[in-house]
């Protein structure tokens, strides 16, 4: 077998073999970036193919990023649109955080523009519906992406687009009373001329903008304002320095132009590009039913109220499950003197099981509790502690428990053994 082969074949043994937390098998790497790689990877017990996006947690503690990986997860958490790439778990284990997401099996639209040139004008005007339809869906409860670029445009095996990619995201419980931003970030070649001025931006009509510069890179093939030198790039963006290509028609000319107003004030609304007449030409009902438009106010609607407090709930439960030291491979792994996991049962019957196992064991077992929490303490007939387990209810179906372990022998048995022979493996960390 030749060398290249060899390693081919060496490559793809690992991965078959690289089961994550007992129940995701890795099939390949689908990309990476500065903090994350990304998966293509198999439920094993669904069938179901899914994308992994796999954060290193030394990298994420490094550059501060944890609060922006908890925002994101928050956020796609709520967000239900046809056209946002939906999570379905957040999983981690010693040394990763893992999102479980949809698998967009047709790779994002820079990459599909880099390889086959521009699309169709009617292509194009069929994705910026569904980005616009995203984008206003975000913004009506809220949520503002300040990163839209054609690498977070995603295909899925329909060739539907999905927006991905929330953690640069404004939420919101973090909008400013005056509705304006002052952080400066996206991709420099999509960022909007009122955010480089650093007097305050709405994100809202920041990301009109970037629709605007994914626009005309969908019609084009290439970026509206693009240099090497950075100075150069921001200065023709706060100019509004580009050109339309020659086949660009006389309405998708003008609504690109509107788009890419460099004065935030008269840019084009939300509204207004849905009536819009190169968006709106040959519409389908369907598509319209699809799409949320904003007041005409242009106000948050409460949506975004709503969102907030049902997040409320939510970031208990990501700050359990995103805690540092998090080990959702239930236990696989090296046991550790004290844990802490979630589970889908009621406190009760989780004591109830430690009681039955400990006493069949010829162990002394004492119930324990105190405000909030219910404990028990499995100890031998020498008094020494065996484990110590306490419950504390997280909301109606979720119950977090608290493991502290005296030592192995009988203890490890019991609760690695005995225990899990009848539960799921739970959702574990330190």
């Amino acid at each position: 077998m030749p060398a290249s082969s060899q390693v081919q074949s060496q490559l793809e043994s690992a991965i078959e073999s690289n089961i994550l937390l007992g129940k995701y098998r890795l099939v390949r790497l689908l990309g990476c970036g500065s903090s994350a790689k990304v998966y293509e990877a198999q439920n094993l017990l669904a069938g179901q193919n899914v994308a992994i996006k796999s954060f290193n947690k030394y990298l994420v503690a490094k550059k501060d990023l944890f609060n922006h990986i908890k925002r994101e997860a928050a956020i796609l958490r709520r967000l239900r649109h046809p056209n946002i790439i939906r999570i379905h778990e957040v999983l981690a284990s010693r040394t990763k955080i893992h999102f479980v997401l949809d698998l967009a099996m047709g790779g994002d639209l820079f990459s599909r523009i880099a390889s086959f040139g521009r699309l169709t004008e009617h292509l194009s005007r069929r994705y910026f519906r569904q980005l616009i339809s995203a984008v206003a869906y975000g913004h009506s409860h809220g949520i503002f992406h300040r990163d839209l670029k054609l690498e977070n445009l995603l295909l899925d095996e329909n060739c539907d687009l999905k927006l991905c990619d929330f953690g640069l995201a404004a939420a919101p419980d973090k909008n400013p009373v005056d509705g304006l931003f002052h952080t400066l970030c996206g991709t420099p070649a999509y960022v909007a001329p009122e955010i480089l001025t650093q007097k305050g931006y709405r994100p809202a009509v920041a990301d009109i903008w970037s629709c605007g510069v994914v626009l005309f890179a969908l019609n084009a093939g290439y970026l509206p304002f693009n240099d090497t030198n950075i100075a150069t790039l921001y200065r023709k963006i706060y100019r509004g320095e580009y050109r339309c290509p020659k086949w660009t028609s006389p309405n998708l000319k003008h609504l690109i132009g509107r788009l890419l107003d460099t004065n935030p004030d008269t840019r084009i609304t939300v509204n207004e590009i849905f009536r819009d007449p190169w968006v709106a030409e040959r519409i389908e009902a369907g598509e319209w039913a699809a799409m949320e438009i904003l007041p005409e106010d242009g106000k948050v609607s409460s949506k975004a109220e709503e969102l907030e407090v049902e997040d409320r709930e939510l970031n208990a439960f990501d700050i359990i499950g995103l805690a540092s030291g998090l080990d959702l491979s239930g236990l696989i792994g090296e046991m550790v003197e004290r844990e802490r996991f979630v589970i889908s049962e009621v406190p009760e019957a989780v004591l109830r099981r430690v009681e039955e196992i400990g006493s069949g064991k010829g162990l002394v077992v004492k119930r324990k509790g105190k405000k909030g929490s219910a404990g028990m303490a499995v100890r031998g007939q020498n008094g020494d502690l065996v484990v110590g387990v306490e419950v504390y209810r997280l909301n109606r179906e979720l119950t977090v428990v608290e493991v502290e372990r005296g030592g192995a022998g009988k203890g490890s048995e019991m609760w690695a053994g005995e225990f899990w022979r009848t539960t799921p493996p739970p959702a574990t960390f330190r």
